[in-house]
């Protein structure tokens, strides 16, 4: 049977071999290709833009399904607001800018973020002080456990929280399409991120156009190489790395930036990372990954690499900070067959 590199279908251009793989364009085909895998008693990969990924040289011994399904709906409700129903396989950043182009708030200051729309509250992804925790309403999931798929299941049930959620790291629920409630008035979320806000000459907290905030947003994302482009190695990444870790406020190393998180606080990995010694582009393997060269936090695949090579690369910066300064960083991509 012949194979298929999924080191194609990720943004790091990295990974080996799936056995079988399967593109899926319906809600439909996802659950008829699963069933089978299922039935077949295949190991089964679920991959949608392979932005958050990391897929172990050895590639993947079974069925691979591709989402592909395209389709949003707006519907405008009482209250103004409008609800958005997206399919899982709808490219994000499209949605995004679709959603910008329609007059509606709410998602701008998540552009430019990789990936497929199913993958977002998996992750519970967020940039800029928005997530998608804010705004999502509900999903449809096919669950492998009962072999049925359930519809509606609300944002409340899906544990919600910071780059996490109950999907995240279950291979039993496979998300089909999402839903948000956005604001139907053409105007931003509140811009909570000092760094936008500075972008956009307002003070934290204002209201800017949508369309303004997802060009600042952008503009931000390029000049740290987070908005993908194949000419520039900086982009082959699963972006940041490492998630913020959350610490007791005694454990935070002193001149540390920090933010509140419940009873703890929030440190930024980049700033651990930096003060371990890591400079903007340190090189991992023979050169083949490095540290991107206009931030620390993400990893990236500069050519030629391998998966262990950027794992590599990822545990000497782990090793690194927790030695320096007791704290573990967490990787944030999903590890598929390989171990940090």
């Amino acid at each position: 049977m012949s194979t298929t590199e999924l080191a194609s279908l990720t943004t790091l251009r990295l990974g080996g071999p799936a056995r079988r793989l399967v593109e899926a364009t319906t809600a439909d085909a996802v659950v008829d290709a699963v069933r089978a895998a299922d039935a077949a008693g295949e190991p089964l990969l679920v991959l949608g833009g392979g932005s958050n990924v990391v897929v172990d040289d050895a590639g993947w011994p079974g069925t691979v399904v591709h989402i592909v399904t395209t389709g949003m709906g707006a519907e405008r409700r009482p209250d103004g607001s409008v609800l958005l129903t997206v399919e899982a396989g709808e490219d994000w950043d499209g949605v995004v800018a679709a959603t910008v182009e329609q007059g509606l708030g709410g998602l701008e200051c998540l552009s430019g973020i990789p990936g497929r729309t199913g993958a977002t509250p998996v992750q519970n992804v967020g940039a800029y002080g928005v997530e998608i925790a804010d705004l999502l309403v509900d999903v449809d999931l096919y669950d492998r456990r009962t072999g049925t798929v359930r519809e509606h299941v609300p944002a409340a049930d899906l544990g919600l929280g910071y780059r996490t959620s109950t999907l995240k790291g279950r291979d039993d629920a496979v998300v089909l399409r999402v839903r948000f409630a956005l604001p139907g008035d053409g105007s931003s979320a509140p811009v909570r991120y000092p760094e936008l806000a500075r972008a956009l000459g307002v003070e934290p907290g204002e209201r800017v156009p949508a369309a303004a905030a997802r060009e600042a947003v952008l503009a931000l994302r390029r000049g740290k190489g987070m908005v993908l482009d194949d000419e520039d190695r900086d982009t082959w990444s699963a972006g940041s790395f490492f998630t913020n870790p959350i610490v007791d406020a005694a454990q935070a190393p002193e001149g540390a930036p920090r933010w509140p998180a419940g009873e703890q606080v929030k440190l930024p990995a980049a700033w651990l990372i930096q003060h371990a010694g890591f400079a903007r582009g340190h090189a991992g393997p023979g050169g083949r990954v490095a540290l991107s060269g206009k931030h620390v936090l993400a990893l990236t695949h500069r050519g030629g690499g391998s998966a262990e090579d950027l794992l590599v690369l990822a545990r000497e910066v782990r090793d690194v900070v927790r030695a320096t300064f007791g704290v573990d960083l967490v990787p944030e991509p999903v590890l598929v067959g390989c171990r940090l």
